[in-house]
């Protein structure tokens, strides 16, 4: 409370606005956020099914730190599917329509 009277004493009601803080300047700017998140969406990188973040920031010139956090912040998981799969296993036993009473029902 004391630093805001102090600013207010000395600046009047400029003073009460928010001050520079500490730390550096965005590095990455806003159309380079949007091309990670365009690329990433899509696009997929040759020989591969998915981008990593080590290759999406080798093509785009980031640190791979940069395309991590981007991704964070738009909650995107490339190496996650969003189709349905189909089991390559022949003995999938979804393909039964039966239920497991049914199933212990003629085993019995």
């Amino acid at each position: 409370m004391g630093r805001w009277r102090a600013r207010f004493v000395q600046h009047r009601i400029a003073g009460l606005g928010d001050m520079p803080r500490p730390g550096g300047l965005r590095i990455v700017t806003d159309e380079q956020v949007a091309t990670v998140v365009a690329r990433t969406l899509e696009s997929t990188p040759k020989n591969a099914t998915h981008w990593s973040t080590r290759s999406m920031a080798k093509e785009l010139g980031l640190s791979q730190s940069s395309v991590s956090r981007i991704w964070r912040a738009f909650g995107l998981q490339p190496h996650r599917s969003e189709t349905f799969k189909l089991s390559t296993d022949h003995q999938d036993r979804r393909r039964d329509s039966r239920t497991p009473s049914q199933l212990s029902e003629q085993n019995s």
